[in-house]
């Protein structure tokens, strides 16, 4: 089993290496030049998010589609995952996390277009898309399609099941004292009623879930931060200069260069707000909408509430926890290793990501873990569900659906086990399938790129939003 962490976790550093962040990074800018900068309509997506275009054609919303989407992307990247690159990365990853993020807005929106404007009708009457078609219908080559389908079910053992699963178990166990298999029990049997009513129960689920759970988790964040407002604004510049110096990550981290705070942090990054990973699409092309755009818009949306708001606000919340727990008042990122060291032996705690949040939401008296507990396990659990809806599309997609009742106890199954295994080799497996997914999927964004230009200068910057989509 050592053997095997091992391996994973090489394999991991060696996907999430140079080419792969260039091509992540470079995709996010090249698509935010390319399109002119459509972070600039994020209020307008906002407004969207909320309208819906009942005579359109689709299944659910665009606030369900969003909410769905939203329902996979917030989960454990943005509580566990930002404490694990900041652990691993130093204060800097939070920085590159959030730079993911409001480039990848460019990124999520582009995905979103292609998703709609190339989706289909399935043999059951349902709208279906996402990469595979657009790699399909848009550049003719199906093969490549096949191959991202396979990856997106591959990710599900990570990302989509497994991550979030021994999240609420790791968590359960350690505040409440349960076994993980009775946790796994609970998750897996909730799991198995909910997917069964298919996309429409999972979005109802979602829609009333999403936005309750987001309001409670920022609330808590914004009392640490309350509390902390001394160590807030030094939280803020340390993060930012620990994200361009070769002394980022300090002593008492694994490494200690800018390469290591940007490859932990553009990997969280792209876990928690899955920009460039091409997951989100698949749901987006379920939404009821006018036209491409409005959609694209829409989904776009979603990475600016992941990861420029609430991964933000925890990385703050964490890093000012720790300043204000070592009681650090001028700040040097020369000292940071001895900073945690100092926290490490005082706090007898093991330094990773979900032992760092743990630290800082208990700042709150008696309800501060409970709200971490609350959050984390409803976050995971709509993550659980809003995969398995890629993963059924993915399975469709390559074998029809009738294989579909199959994969669906497959998702179950993984759930469980996900909740007993061990933490490192699920956070490696999920590195690696998102690394696996990201690349065809960033290649037909690059090479649709005048196709996603032509819409938007059509729709976005000619003012046509509310026109319903007409071929030319």
């Amino acid at each position: 089993m050592e053997l095997l962490e091992t391996f994973l976790n090489d394999l991991s550093s060696l996907m999430w290496g140079y080419p792969l962040i260039i091509l992540l990074v470079g995709t996010h800018v090249f698509l935010t030049v390319r399109l002119k900068f459509p972070q600039r309509k994020i209020l307008t997506a906002i407004k969207l998010s909320i309208h819906k275009d009942e005579n359109s054609k689709g299944d659910v919303s665009q606030f369900g589609a969003l909410a769905t989407a939203l329902a996979a992307t917030i989960g454990t990247g943005n509580i566990i995952g930002v404490g694990t690159a900041i652990a691993l990365g130093g204060p800097g990853a939070v920085m590159w996390c959030w730079l993911t993020g409001v480039f990848g807005i460019a990124t999520k929106y582009g995905e979103g277009l292609l998703a709609v404007k190339y989706r289909q009708v399935s043999e059951k009457g349902y709208m279906v898309g996402g990469p595979m078609y657009a790699l399909e219908y848009g550049l003719h080559a199906k093969w490549a399609g096949i191959l991202f389908a396979l990856f997106t079910c591959l990710a599900t053992f990570g990302i989509g099941s497994t991550v979030q699963a021994n999240a609420i178990s790791t968590l359960s166990e350690e505040m409440l004292g349960v076994s993980p298999y009775i946790i796994a029990t609970i998750v897996s049997v909730l799991t198995a009623l909910v997917i069964i009513g298919g996309i429409k129960g999972i979005a109802k689920v979602c829609t009333a879930l999403v936005p309750f759970m987001a309001v409670l988790y920022v609330l808590g964040c914004l009392v640490i931060l309350c509390m902390n407002a001394e160590y807030v604004w030094p939280a803020i510049k340390l993060i930012c200069t620990s994200a361009f110096t070769n002394e980022a990550a300090g002593g008492g981290f694994v490494g200690s260069t800018i390469m290591i705070a940007a490859r932990y942090g553009i990997a969280r990054g792209l876990f928690s707000n899955e920009s460039g990973l091409g997951s989100a699409p698949i749901v987006a092309a379920s939404a009821k909408t006018r036209n491409p755009v409005r959609q694209a818009l829409v989904s776009s949306s979603g990475t600016f509430w992941d990861t420029v708001v609430i991964c933000a606000i925890t990385g703050i919340v964490i890093v000012s926890s720790v300043l204000s727990y070592c009681d650090v008042s001028e700040l040097d990122h020369n000292i940071l290793g001895s900073i945690f060291t100092k926290m490490l032996q005082e706090n007898a705690a093991s330094m990773d990501g979900g032992k760092l949040t743990t630290l800082a939401f208990s700042k709150i008296p008696y309800i501060g873990k409970p709200i971490l507990l609350f959050g984390l396990t409803t976050f995971a659990f709509t993550t659980i569900l809003g995969w398995a809806i890629y993963s059924q599309r993915a399975v469709e997609y390559m074998l029809g659906y009738k294989a579909v009742r199959a994969w669906t106890w497959i998702h179950v199954a993984a759930v469980f086990l996900g909740a007993v295994v061990s933490l490192d080799m699920v956070w490696a497996i999920a590195d690696i399938s998102n690394a696996l997914m990201a690349i065809p999927n960033l290649l037909a964004l690059i090479l649709l790129s005048n196709v996603l230009a032509k819409d938007t200068n059509k729709y976005l910057w000619g003012n046509r939003l509310d026109e319903d989509d007409m071929e030319d």
